[in-house]
């Protein structure tokens, strides 16, 4: 009999079971594929390395502007592909030494539960007090595009540069997984076209960051088609004839291709473990209902991660995990964070907090502050101009609501945003902070002071 047993192991469930396990229970991590889950074996870190070498490869290219010269700069793929795994390798081996180093059980199989306390896994009955469920989410589908990982792919099979570069590359899907890899096979030598279906790419997103970036990758030779579905494809000798169609006005074209990237979101995992035999509902979409405690349905039963709820991001999986832990621990915890949201292209583009029309929506009394990197010393020293961070307050109360950006270490500057939302921080608390100098986080300074018509180096309009 285990005190808590975790189904699957990615960033969300192994911060779960490590925590459990600090907690004094005796915990048992059920993994039916690779330690690590998605993120950490075909997601998050195998993508973020071919974006660096992406990048770096397009800063050799393009380096003679401040004196950098090379002449037909290449990238050997067995050897990226062979780098790219092995960073894998150390931090799954790392969760294994993890595991280990905390007394953490583990099992390779897949879990169904029979019970409300009790799992099957290849035929082996586990029990357990308290369960926590962590199996993640997979790509969706798109019909009339089925993935083969050969002329079709999804993000798993987009990993594998060595096998077969294409000359040409239809994404399908302008959210952050097809944005990505848009740019690591531009910048590799593919021609791309990114086609999205809703009006902007990131469609939840802030409008005006998310045009910025649009604007951006395009000049980067990125095509980017919005309010565009793919119809069908036809495989001929000379590629894929993919049909193109206008959302609106439906006048149709064809594109032809080598490879197509399905990358129209993900659904959760949920399928197969037998929930109805514990008691946990799902709701319309898949999703397991949880509350803020991360309780399911089922007393007992945890829920984290993209099994439970968008958005479906890593990092939000984690803070997740640590609650449900806590709470199966005996605890009183309740998952109530700030969570940024980031897309790792170049420049980069995150965001935290409302968007203006969400926090009109809410009753604000919406103000805005922005401050474009074009006037960051540095950002011209990195020559990356093209960049924009956004603060949205409340007038009436100078609080800080959200804060929306598009440039170089995006990923990064959020941070200081997601702490001060955290902390319930005003706008003028972000103008008051010192920052160094020359920084880039100096912006986001300057994009409060600007809200308040105080900025320094832009006009106060």
């Amino acid at each position: 009999m285990y005190d808590v047993i975790v189904i699957g192991t990615g960033p969300g469930g192994y911060h779960a079971a490590i925590r459990a396990a600090q907690l004094g229970k005796k915990v048992l991590a059920v993994e039916a594929e690779s330690i690590g889950g998605v993120c950490l074996n075909v997601g998050c870190i195998p993508t973020k390395a071919l974006l660096h070498a992406a990048q770096e490869l397009d800063v050799v290219k393009h380096g003679a502007v401040f004196g950098l010269e090379a002449s037909n700069p290449s990238i050997n793929l067995p050897k990226l592909g062979s780098w790219r795994d092995g960073i894998v390798k150390k931090l799954t081996g790392g969760v294994s030494q993890l595991f280990k180093g905390n007394k953490i059980d583990v099992k390779t199989g897949f879990a169904k539960f029979v019970g409300p306390k009790q799992i099957d896994v290849n035929g082996e009955v586990v029990e357990g007090n308290a369960f926590i469920i962590a199996t993640g989410s997979e790509p969706a589908s798109l019909p009339g595009f089925e993935v083969d990982q050969k002329d079709v792919i999804d993000s798993t099979g987009a990993l594998k540069v060595e096998d077969k570069f294409p000359k040409r590359l239809l994404c399908i899907g302008g959210g952050a997984i097809g944005l990505e890899f848009a740019q690591i096979y531009q910048r590799m030598g593919a021609a791309v076209t990114v086609i999205e279906f809703m009006a902007q790419i990131l469609p939840a997103a802030d409008s005006e960051t998310a045009n910025l970036l649009a604007k951006t990758l395009a000049k980067q030779g990125i095509g980017i088609k919005t309010g565009t579905k793919g119809v069908k494809y036809e495989k001929k000798k000379d590629g894929l004839y993919v049909t193109l169609e206008d959302v609106k006005g439906g006048k149709q074209e064809t594109l032809v291709v080598d490879k197509i990237l399905v990358a129209v979101g993900r659904k959760p995992r949920s399928g197969g473990l037998g929930l109805e035999a514990a008691g946990v509902q799902l709701s319309e979409r898949g999703f397991i209902k949880v509350n803020q405690k991360m309780e399911t349905s089922a007393p007992g039963i945890y829920a984290i991660g993209d099994v439970a709820s968008a958005p479906l991001l890593a990092h939000k999986a984690m803070k997740e995990g640590l609650v449900a832990a806590e709470n199966a621990a005996g605890g009183n915890s309740a998952f109530d964070y700030q969570i940024p949201n980031v897309v790792y292209t170049s420049p980069e583009w995150a965001a935290v907090g409302m968007t203006e029309d969400e926090a009109a929506k809410a009753g604000y009394q919406v103000k805005v502050g922005k401050f474009p990197l074009s006037a960051s010393g540095r950002a011209m020293t990195l020559e990356a101009t093209n960049g924009l961070i956004k603060v949205v307050g409340d007038a009436d109360t100078d609080l800080l609501l959200g804060v929306h950006m598009v440039g170089p270490n995006a990923s990064d500057l959020i941070a200081e945003a997601a702490l001060a939302l955290e902390m319930g921080a005003t706008v003028t608390d972000l103008a008051l902070t010192v920052h160094a100098h020359p920084t880039l986080s100096e912006g986001l300074m300057e994009a409060a002071e600007h809200l308040h018509k105080q900025a320094i180096h832009i006009a106060n309009r």
